[in-house]
């Protein structure tokens, strides 16, 4: 059984990080149960394994935490629901690959309750939907904006850190840095893209959706 937590609020990163921490150990040494744990932060700026400094480009508008999930920059703020992975990835067949295909099906499933179509881009980390009200690229190709990022870290086997899906946070917030290094797109959210959705209707969302995509371990 997994074991979803929801906690209101704006939860501190770092304590998130010694929650995430204490629990992969648990989970780990087979005394504790795996963990979906839904939480939002105050605006932040995280940084991945692979962030580079010339993307922080506010380095001084939010508080920046240096992180060991794998990724590059990447914002975190109110409105954006951030789903915090504890699964044992060693039981659920040890391919860490697969297991981020899985991440981005589930988010890809949570976002088609809400009628809107994810996709996954060679190259470009995380979970996109096209724009047909945004202008053409400079390629004559859709405008495509971010939706949804995902960096995640294995200790034992142990998944931490996850996936956010932006609910309706600030997007102006995004400016502060260049998301995941990719300067040629933009960001949205399910209010931004028109929908009447809460907070609440996502996690009913995943919830529904998990079990679709993550078998029992």
């Amino acid at each position: 059984m997994v074991e979803w937590i929801t906690t209101p609020g704006l939860t501190d990163y770092r304590a998130a990080e010694d929650f995430m921490e204490t629990r992969a150990a648990e989970i780990a040494a087979g005394t504790a149960q795996e963990c979906i744990w839904l939480v939002e932060h105050p605006p932040l700026y995280t940084a991945g394994t692979s962030a580079k400094p010339a993307d922080l480009t506010d380095p001084d508008r939010f508080d920046v935490y240096e992180t060991k999930r794998g990724g590059q920059y990447t914002y975190h703020g109110p409105g954006q629901r951030v789903v915090y992975v504890m699964l044992d990835v060693g039981a659920r067949g040890r391919d860490v690959r697969a297991f981020v295909q899985q991440l981005e099906e589930w988010v890809i499933a949570t976002l088609e309750r809400f009628n809107v179509t994810g996709a996954i881009r060679e190259g470009r980390v995380g979970v996109w939907v096209t724009r047909d009200d945004k202008p053409l690229t400079a390629t004559g190709s859709p405008a495509e904006d971010k939706i949804a990022a995902i960096g995640i870290r294995l200790r034992k086997w142990i998944s931490f850190h996850g996936i956010s899906i932006n609910v309706e946070p600030d997007l102006s917030h995004f400016s502060g840095i260049i998301p995941c290094g990719i300067t040629e797109h933009g960001v949205t959210s399910l209010v931004d893209l028109g929908l009447p959705v809460t907070m609440d209707d996502v996690d009913v969302a995943l919830k529904q959706t998990f079990g679709l995509t993550f078998h029992t371990a």
